[in-house]
């Protein structure tokens, strides 16, 4: 609970101006529980899945079925991000539009020097395009010349926002991809789409967003925010 919601209501309500469609895809019956309550469109998929994305895939599967509808586009929300706002996600929608992206995703420019180390913050390096070279839950780039330390480098340093748009035809293409050795290092499924040959395009953003990995990330978004 955040305030007087749960979180993944701040989420659904957050993302819900924006799309045609929002559904919340779960294998978990408190969830799909309490989307019911606040009235929010609920999908239970199978526990198997591995990823958000396999589930997500299923999800726009099943709902293309019960409707009779085919989408473009999905776009693939954490219910953990309860502080995504509806100016990042039309950046990360614009960026899904440019012609010959298949997979884009937002990244924000690192602010502090602890955000760096933390592993659960996943670190991206970007080209002039700003197309994913790698993503790490590693500092990235390593500075070393001259021995001088990574905040006070000369070049820019981004962590990953976990939210991903995807064309319909590649989300079922990453889906049938199997595990990759490089994925299974980071424990990052974006690393098998990149192993495979896929383009992620990024977008940067500079607002804030802190998902809630751990009790100590939720009690850091109480005290932040007023919910």
């Amino acid at each position: 609970m955040l305030g007087e919601k749960p979180m993944i209501q701040w989420v659904y309500e957050r993302a819900s101006s924006l799309f045609d469609h929002l559904l919340v895809a779960t294998d978990d019956q408190g969830i799909y529980d309490a989307v019911e309550r606040f009235g929010g469109k609920v999908q239970m998929t199978s526990a198997r899945h591995k990823s958000g994305t396999d589930r997500c895939a299923e999800a726009a599967g099943l709902y293309e079925q019960q409707t009779g509808l085919a989408f473009s586009h999905v776009v693939n929300i954490q219910g953990d991000e309860p502080l995504i706002q509806a100016e990042q996600l039309q950046i990360l929608i614009d960026c899904i539009q440019i012609p010959g992206t298949g997979i884009a995703t937002l990244i924000r420019p690192l602010e502090a020097e602890e955000e760096l180390g933390n592993p659960n913050m996943v670190k991206v390096v970007v080209d002039q395009s700003f197309k994913a070279l790698y993503f790490s839950r590693a500092p990235i780039p390593f500075v070393r010349s001259s021995g001088a330390e990574q905040k006070h480098a000369n070049i820019p340093f981004y962590t990953h926002i976990g939210l991903y748009a995807f064309r319909r035809e590649i989300l079922e293409q990453v889906v049938k991809l199997p595990l990759s050795a490089l994925e299974q290092a980071e424990s990052l499924e974006q690393l098998r789409w990149m192993e495979h040959g896929i383009t992620i395009r990024t977008a940067v953003t500079h607002l804030p967003s802190l998902g809630v990995d751990t009790p100590e990330d939720l009690e850091l978004i109480r005290k932040q925010q007023s919910f």
